[in-house]
């Protein structure tokens, strides 16, 4: 079972990751030249269902793959082995990515405008780079090149 948990929580990954690549590196600088919201609340109504399913089922993939790494979930929040530590770093990442989503939410998306559109292109950029650690601490379970 473990194989097909893997691709799904991969597929997923890709769908998370290429949509904030995407977002990050053609929507938004279209956004800052026309110094318009327009491209991002576009982007953001075709692609936020299927991001937030994606990342939903990564969680969901990536609590089974950690307990099957390591079933003892204590060695998840207090790591011994690097396996113990790349899932503690994949925890760490998801925190991140939902106190910068939740802020987003609350605070810039639904009042975005010309003058909030500079702070929504910092939360895109860190949510994105954080989807892009997801994809090297991934990696780092098999190749063990950080941990």
């Amino acid at each position: 079972m473990h194989p097909y948990i893997l691709l799904v929580h991969i597929l997923a990954a890709t769908v998370w990751v290429g949509g904030h690549l995407i977002l990050a590196l053609a929507v938004l600088p279209q956004a800052l030249r026309a110094r318009s919201p327009g491209p991002i609340q576009r982007f953001e109504r075709t692609y936020e269902p299927l991001g937030i399913g994606a990342l939903l089922v990564q969680i969901l993939t990536g609590v089974e793959l950690a307990r099957q790494w390591l079933p003892d979930a204590a060695q998840w929040i207090a790591p011994e082995s690097a396996v113990g530590r790349a899932i503690l770093a994949k925890f760490v990442l998801l925190a991140l990515t939902a106190l910068i989503a939740v802020h987003a939410r609350k605070r810039i998306i639904t009042r975005l405008s010309e003058q909030t559109l500079r702070m929504m292109a910092v939360h895109i950029l860190l949510v994105t780079a954080l989807a892009v650690l997801f994809v090297v601490v991934g990696v780092s379970f098999r190749t063990g090149i950080i941990f």
